[in-house]
C-alpha cells in the first residue's frame, strides 16, 4: 500500500513541476510577497472558509453551499486518510496514544455520517450541472468530462466507506470504528440477509481497496484536469493583488523592453497561476456585461485559452527545445484569443467580483491592451479619435464647444490662480465641464458646496483630464504624461484635499496617482456631501416626490466600495422614495457601458449594454434612474430616448436631485 502511494505521490508531484510550476515560472516578476500575515489570513478565509464561494447565497444562489460541503467533506476525508497513514494500518488499529476509544468512535461515526452527506449533495451537484444546468455551465468548457469523472471518483470514495464499514460490522467487529450508524444498519441487514463472515471479510476488503484505489487515481490524475485548481486556488488566493481595486499596474515605460502582453512570457507569474486556479465554473462570464449582451468577451475563456496554450507551447518546447518559438497570444488566424474580445472589456470588475479563487481578469484584458496599442498600434477608430484629442487638446471630448469654465458661468467660482489658500480642491473633470448634459451636474456641485459654505477653487483652464480614458484603452503611455501634468500642478498648489464629481477621475487620482507620487485625500462628492448632510452643514427641504431607482457606478462601487454613501444622501432627500435595481445592485450592479473606455468607443455586436441595463431599470417601475457618475447619466438618458419614454422616465445624478430639494 504504501509502495503505490509513494509512486502515485511521485506522479503527482512530478507533473504538478512539469505542467504548473516550471511553466508558471515563465512569468515575468511581480511583486506578491509583501503583508505576509494579510495574505495568509485571506487566502485561509477565501480557501477554507469559501469565502466567496459563498457570497453569492444572499442573492439566492445557493450552488455554493454545496460546493463547500464538497469541499469541507473531501478535506475532512483527506484529513483522515493523513491519520490512517500515520497511524500505520487500518481504522481498527489506531494506537492509544493517538485517538482514545471514544476518539475513535466520534470520528467514525462523523466520516459515516458525513459520506451520506456527500454522496446525496454530490447527486445534486450531477443533477444541477448535467440535467438542470444554469447559463454559466452550459459551455462546452464547463461541461468538460474532468467534471464528471471527478463526481463519480468522489462517490466511489463516499459508497466505499460506507460499505468497508459495513461489512466490518457484518464480520462481527464490535469495536469503536464499528460503532456507526448507516455502517452498522446496512452491515446487520446483510447479516440478516444470511452473508456469513468469509463473505463480509472478502467483500470489506474488496471495498477496502477499491478506496485505496480511488485514492491513487484521484492523485494521479488530478495534476491533468482543471481540478488543479484545489491545490491552486489556495496559492493564488494567497498571491491576489492587495492593491485598491479600481488600480491598474504601474507599467515602467523606461525600463520595460515590451509593452504590455502579446506572448505567455510577457505575463506575470501571477497571471499565469491564475489559470491554474481558475475553477471553470462560469461565474465570471456569467456577470460579465459584454457578454450577457452578445460580445464575443468571456472572461473565463480569455484565462482558460491563456493556459492551454501556454501548456501547448510547454510541450512544443520539450519535443524540440532549440527550434521553440514564443506563439503569438493574439492576431491572426493562430490567435489564441481574439482582438475583439479584448476591446469589449468594460473594466467593470464583475468577474473579479465573482470569482471564487481571486483569479484577475481585467489586469491580464488590460494587459494585452496596452499591447495592442503600444507596440502594434491597433486601437479602434472611435478610441483613436478620443487618444487624438486628449493628446491635443487635454480631454477626450473632440469637438465641444465649450471650455473649461463656461459651465460656472455665473455663480462665481474661484480658481486657484485666484484663491491658491482653498481648502478643497473642487476636480471638476472633463465631462462635467465640457458635455452639455452633464454640466448640470457641476453647477449643481458648485451650489452645494457654496451653501454649505466649503472653503473651495477649481483648476480651471489649469485642469487637464486625469488620463483615465487613456490608461483604460490602453495608452499608458499618454496617461502618465497627463497624470505627472496634473500631480505636478496639484503639488505646485500644495493641495490637500480633493472632492470629484466623477468615478472614473476619483477612482485614478486616489488609487492610481499614488503610483506616480501624487498623494492626496481624495473624496467622490457622495461621501463630501453625505458629511456635509451629517454636519447639518446642508439641509434638503423640497418635498421632491419622486421614486429613484439607484444605479451603482463600477468605479464608485465595485471597485471602490463606495455604496452607502450615495444612498444616504437620496434618503436624506424630502419625498425621494429610493428602491433598489432588484439583484443587480451594490457589488452585484450592472455597468452601465461607459467603461473600459467605451464612453468613447462603438460597441461590436449584440445589444447596447446601456440598452440592457435601461431595460433592468424599467424592471423596477421607478420614475427616475439616479447616479453618482457623469458617464453614467448619459448613457442611462440615451437608453431610456432609444426606448422613446422621455416623456415618463428620467435618468439625473443625485447632486442634482439634492440641488432642486436645496432651492438652489
Amino acid at each position: 500500500m504504501f509502495v503505490l502511494l509513494g509512486l502515485a505521490l511521485a506522479v503527482f508531484h512530478y507533473a504538478f513541476y512539469q505542467r504548473v510550476v516550471r511553466l508558471v515560472l515563465q512569468g515575468k516578476e511581480t511583486a506578491r510577497f509583501d503583508r505576509p500575515l494579510e495574505r495568509l489570513t485571506g487566502a485561509l478565509l477565501i480557501s477554507l472558509g469559501q469565502q466567496k464561494v459563498l457570497q453569492r447565497v444572499k442573492y439566492g444562489d445557493y450552488a455554493g453551499i454545496g460546493h463547500a460541503t464538497i469541499f469541507w467533506g473531501f478535506l475532512t476525508f483527506m484529513l483522515s486518510y493523513g491519520i490512517f497513514v500515520f497511524a500505520g494500518s487500518a481504522w481498527r488499529e489506531f494506537p492509544e496514544w493517538l485517538l482514545t476509544e471514544t476518539g475513535v468512535r466520534v470520528y467514525s461515526q462523523y466520516l459515516d455520517i458525513l459520506a451520506a452527506v456527500l454522496g446525496a449533495v454530490l447527486v445534486w451537484a450531477f443533477v444541477r450541472r448535467w440535467v438542470l444546468t444554469p447559463s454559466r455551465l452550459a459551455f462546452d468548457l464547463t461541461r468538460h468530462s474532468d467534471a464528471l469523472i471527478i463526481v463519480v471518483l468522489i462517490m466511489g470514495l463516499m459508497i466505499s466507506t460506507i460499505l468497508t464499514h459495513a461489512f466490518w460490522v457484518a464480520q462481527g467487529v464490535t469495536g469503536p470504528e464499528a460503532d456507526v450508524f448507516i455502517g452498522k444498519a446496512l452491515g446487520n441487514l446483510f447479516t440478516d440477509w444470511g452473508l456469513g463472515i468469509g463473505a463480509a471479510n472478502t467483500l470489506q476488503g474488496v471495498f477496502w481497496w477499491s478506496h485505496l484505489s480511488i485514492i491513487l487515481i484521484f492523485t494521479v490524475y488530478i495534476p491533468f484536469t482543471k481540478h488543479m485548481h484545489m491545490f491552486a486556488a489556495p496559492v493564488n488566493a494567497y498571491f491576489r493583488s492587495l492593491e485598491p481595486k479600481g488600480a491598474l499596474p504601474l507599467m515602467d515605460l523606461e525600463n520595460t523592453e515590451k509593452f504590455g502582453a502579446g506572448r505567455v512570457q510577457d505575463f506575470t507569474w501571477k497571471q499565469l497561476l491564475d489559470g491554474y486556479a481558475c475553477a471553470v465554473c462560469g461565474r465570471c462570464t456569467d456577470a460579465c456585461p459584454a457578454n450577457i449582451t452578445g460580445k464575443q468577451l468571456s472572461p473565463m475563456h480569455i484565462v482558460e485559452n491563456l493556459k492551454e496554450h501556454m501548456v501547448a507551447i510547454g510541450h512544443q518546447g520539450e519535443r524540440d527545445p532549440e527550434h521553440v518559438e514564443p506563439s503569438p497570444i493574439l492576431n491572426g488566424l493562430d490567435g489564441v484569443i481574439s482582438e475583439t474580445s479584448i476591446w469589449d472589456c468594460l473594466n467593470c470588475g464583475a468577474c473579479m467580483e465573482e470569482c471564487p479563487v481571486t483569479v484577475e481578469h481585467v489586469p491580464t484584458i488590460m494587459d494585452m491592451r496596452r499591447h495592442l496599442v503600444l507596440e502594434e498600434s491597433k486601437v479602434p477608430e472611435s478610441a483613436m479619435n478620443a487618444l487624438l484629442s486628449l493628446e491635443q487638446r487635454g480631454h477626450p471630448w473632440r469637438g465641444t464647444q465649450y471650455s473649461r469654465t463656461d459651465w460656472a458661468e455665473g455663480l462665481e467660482v474661484p480658481t486657484l490662480a485666484e484663491k491658491p489658500d482653498a481648502e478643497v480642491l473642487f476636480w471638476v473633470g472633463c465631462t462635467p465641464a465640457l458635455e452639455q448634459r452633464s454640466q448640470a451636474i457641476a453647477r449643481s456641485m458648485a451650489k452645494i458646496l457654496k451653501a454649505a459654505k466649503v472653503d473651495f477653487a477649481i483648476l480651471g483652464d489649469e485642469e487637464t483630464c486625469t488620463g483615465d480614458p487613456a490608461r483604460r484603452m490602453g495608452n499608458e503611455y499618454l496617461f502618465q504624461i497627463l497624470a505627472q501634468q496634473n500631480i505636478d500642478t496639484m503639488n505646485g498648489y500644495n493641495v490637500k484635499k480633493v472632492v470629484t464629481t466623477c468615478p472614473h477621475c476619483f477612482n485614478t487620482m486616489k488609487n492610481e496617482y499614488p503610483q506616480l507620487g501624487g498623494n492626496f485625500e481624495v473624496l467622490h462628492y457622495s461621501q463630501f456631501v453625505d458629511q456635509l448632510i451629517k454636519k447639518g452643514s446642508i439641509k434638503p427641504i423640497k418635498m421632491m416626490n419622486i421614486t429613484m431607482a439607484y444605479h451603482d457606478s463600477c468605479f464608485l462601487g465595485r471597485h471602490n466600495g463606495i455604496y452607502d454613501e450615495p444612498r444616504d444622501v437620496a434618503k436624506a432627500i424630502p419625498g425621494l422614495k429610493l428602491v433598489e435595481m432588484g439583484s443587480r445592485c451594490r457589488e452585484r450592479g450592472f455597468c452601465c457601458g461607459a467603461g473600459g473606455g467605451h464612453m468613447w468607443i462603438e460597441e461590436s455586436q449584440g445589444t447596447r449594454v446601456n440598452h440592457a441595463r435601461t431595460d433592468q431599470f424599467l424592471e423596477t417601475e421607478a420614475d427616475t434612474v439616479g447616479v453618482s457618475c457623469p458617464f453614467c447619466v448619459q448613457m442611462m438618458a440615451e437608453g431610456i430616448q432609444a426606448k422613446g419614454l422621455e416623456s415618463e422616465k428620467q435618468a439625473k445624478d443625485v447632486l442634482e436631485i439634492l440641488a432642486d430639494s436645496l432651492e438652489l
